[in-house]
């Protein structure tokens, strides 16, 4: 007997002395429950689009920028980090090539049937982070929808924050007007640029217009789905083309550091699911 617990103690601290991979898919079924145990039943679950990002930046910027962020947080803050998810909102952009956009029905039930086999197979906090500009109205409502029956599991939704001194260091790199710099343009081309530059073409860049186009005339008051289309017809909004890696280095900097600092708060959390469970017993029914 004794012989079997110095066995078992001995594999223990071997197991928690190794490294394992935080991509779910990456993992060995035997590496399972210590990856559990890491994480302290802690997922991300990154949410990029497949999508056109003007003519020069790759059609998957959003999911490699998500991929990127996931996979850079939890090298610093261990979390198991679930395939890559390019299922969202993205109806603006269907008159666009490499658009890939499902029913929106489709897309939130796919969501809601994600998140609850992620806790099935033991991860109770489940982190969403998104890199769409389209994207989170839909995840606010999903997350709000977590209400509506009683689960085992939390699920939250990351959204970072940028320090003024880094604002500071953004503004100071930038060489386009932050306002115009929606989509495609110098911010996600500068990430890209510096995460995977062999997949920009910003030659391209100038080939169509990226400014506003102002075909709406509708006071600030009032919101149509089509406002976006109006605006930038070509799916590009900003300057591509004055990209640079160091301001793809400082965003993407800061983004790793917010979400490695959100991945520690989530494992330290035991009173979410409480308040959580203290909720659905007190529902009229």
């Amino acid at each position: 007997m004794r012989i079997l617990f110095f066995c078992a103690l001995f594999y223990s601290c071997i197991l928690m002395g190794q490294e394992i991979p935080t991509r779910w898919d990456e993992l060995v079924a035997s590496d399972w429950e210590y990856a559990l145990e890491k994480s302290k039943g802690t997922c991300i679950l990154p949410i990029g689009i497949l999508e056109k990002h003007g003519p020069g930046v790759p059609i998957g910027s959003d999911l490699i920028r998500a991929r990127q962020w996931a996979s850079r947080a939890s090298q610093q803050e261990y979390a198991v980090v679930f395939p890559d998810y390019f299922y969202g909102q993205i109806n603006e952009a269907k008159q666009q090539y490499g658009t890939f956009s499902l029913p929106s029905k489709l897309a939130m039930e796919l969501l809601e049937a994600t998140t609850k086999e992620i806790a099935r197979n033991g991860f109770k906090k489940i982190i969403i982070i998104n890199s769409h500009g389209g994207n989170p109205q839909m995840i606010r409502y999903f997350i709000q929808n977590q209400l509506e029956n009683k689960k085992d599991y939390v699920v939250y939704f990351f959204e970072p924050d940028m320090p003024q001194d880094v604002v500071n260091q953004v503004n100071n790199l930038r060489k386009s007007p932050a306002a115009t710099d929606q989509h495609g343009g110098e911010r996600e081309a500068s990430e890209i640029m510096y995460l995977r530059p062999e997949l920009l073409k910003l030659e391209r860049s100038i080939s169509e217009s990226g400014e506003d186009q102002d075909r709406l005339k509708l006071p600030n008051t009032l919101y149509t789905a089509i406002w976006w289309y109006a605006s930038y017809p070509n799916h590009y909004a900003g300057q591509a083309a004055v990209a640079s890696r160091d301001l793809g280095k400082i965003i993407t900097d800061n983004m790793v550091s917010s979400l490695s600092k959100a991945i520690k708060a989530v494992k330290e959390d035991t009173i979410t699911l409480k308040i959580q469970n203290d909720y659905f017993k007190k529902i009229k029914n």
